[in-house]
């Protein structure tokens, strides 16, 4: 069960390094616009702002695999940074659009339950 856990928290991050080529690198490709339903004006004017969100992304994505590189030690920071995605994830759901809470909140209440359980 415990290995399930530990790829459970390996898809989380590689979500967030996607999630952070998305919002770093293609936020103002037609992919990018797709992705996020924007239009290109809006797109090129929310630039700076989108890299600095993917950023923190790929700083999310860095704790987890800190946590998994640590073996057994890791888990409190699987633990932290699971909880902060799941918290940001109820928060983007609110706030900006409810399909966050199926592609960030769920995933991370899921993995969390299984890291906590094993």
């Amino acid at each position: 069960m415990k290995i399930i856990s530990e790829i459970l928290v390996i898809v989380m991050a590689l979500l967030h390094i996607y999630i952070l080529v998305l919002e770093m690198f293609l936020w103002t490709t037609p992919y990018g616009l797709r992705a996020f339903g924007q239009t290109l004006e809006s797109a090129q004017a929310s630039r700076v702002l989108a890299a600095n969100q993917g950023l923190y992304n790929g700083f999310l994505a860095a704790g987890l695999l800190w946590g998994v590189v640590q073996g057994p030690a890791g888990r409190p920071d699987e633990i932290f940074f699971l909880s902060c995605i799941a918290i940001a994830g109820i928060y983007g759901a609110a706030t900006a659009n409810l399909k966050i809470l199926f592609i960030q909140f769920i995933p991370a209440a899921i993995t969390l339950g299984w890291v906590l359980i094993t």
